[in-house]
């Protein structure tokens, strides 16, 4: 089964086509990282400008890298929640369109299961039920994956996602947007026992997360210092950061994998690709006998392949849309 997928929730414009959920045959992703910078982060209008801008040479050229036509394809995908409410509906309005035009099947898609699903790309052997830490810009989550379509949340920030608590500290340290994969590059080799920060915990939710203690806590250092006349070392301050940010997820993802029981620990999410949370998760299976799946660095960004991906299990399930969809800015992952 093909599916014709497209992606938009933040500030990539993204297609791919993707057959029985476990290959692709092609992915195009039309980047507007370069037109954010300039701001210091994404400008939700002129992301969603960007969108419509792309959206149509992007589906053609995943088509055409597919050596695919419409007509090959046997159904539609494509992000409807959570992210920014334009850009969204950039990629809904274009999908409900060819869907009507070309009488394709419309499946939509959570894009949190996305980024799970893009490690059934990378690993091919991985099936659920598994424990799922899913780190992204917007999102900070533990989750039971108990099926491709069935999913249970045990853990998740009480304010800042673990993205936007490395995003906006990297910011402060005057480090270029995007913030978090500047700050992974320029600290790998800073002492990252250099400054300490706290371990923020949540009263009566072992595996929920609090980051605004520590993006607070970060923002005094570099003000204090300041104020002292005193200079700061970029690259030791960063890495004592991101080990303060990455032992709270995965000493939580620990506890719950314990508590649970679970031996298979899968990442997600644009943060699975910090080298840190990498290599302290990495740690925790191999020390506790556990199987851990990655996704490829490729595949940690948004994309239109991940969606694909889950596509096809959606629409095995009978999640499937009509013209009536929507864009929904925030939406949990265990919506149904």
């Amino acid at each position: 089964m093909k599916i014709l997928a497209i992606e938009s929730s933040c500030d990539e414009t993204a297609a791919a086509v993707v057959e029985d959920g476990r290959t692709v045959l092609s992915s195009v992703i039309a980047s507007q990282v370069a037109e954010h910078i300039k701001f210091g982060g994404v400008v939700p209008e002129i992301a969603s400008r960007y969108h419509t801008e792309a959206i149509s040479s992007v589906v053609s050229q995943a088509l055409t890298d597919a050596s695919c036509k419409l007509s090959d394809i046997d159904a539609l995908a494509v992000t409807f929640a959570p992210g920014l409410i334009g850009a969204l509906l950039v990629g809904v309005n274009f999908a409900k369109g060819l869907s009507y035009s070309a009488g394709l099947p419309l499946v939509p898609v959570h894009h949190l299961r996305s980024h799970i699903a893009a490690n059934y790309i990378c690993n091919k052997d991985l099936e659920p039920p598994f424990l799922c830490l899913v780190v992204s810009g917007g999102h900070s989550h533990i989750i039971e994956v108990l099926d491709y379509t069935h999913f249970n949340i045990i853990g998740r920030t009480h304010d800042d996602a673990a993205g936007e608590a490395l995003d906006k500290a990297a910011r402060a340290m005057g480090l270029p947007y995007p913030g978090g994969l500047n700050m992974d590059k320029l600290c790998a080799d800073g002492d990252d026992k250099a400054y300490q920060f706290p371990r923020p915990r949540v009263d009566n939710c072992p595996y929920d997360f609090s980051f605004s203690g520590l993006k607070t806590a970060v923002l005094n250092t570099i003000h204090n210092a300041k104020q002292k006349n005193e200079e700061i070392s970029i690259k030791d301050l960063g890495a004592s950061y991101m080990n303060a940010v990455t032992r709270c997820l995965v000493e939580n993802l620990e506890a719950a994998a314990n508590e649970l029981g679970y031996d298979k620990i899968v990442l997600a999410g644009g943060v699975s690709a910090n080298s840190v949370l990498r290599k302290k998760t990495e740690d925790f299976c191999n020390r506790t006998n556990r199987k851990l799946y990655l996704p490829q660095l490729s595949l940690c960004g948004d994309n239109a392949a991940m969606v694909g991906a889950q596509a096809y299990f959606e629409y095995k399930s009978g999640n499937k849309a009509g013209l009536s969809l929507n864009a929904i800015a925030s939406l949990p992952i265990d919506y149904i």
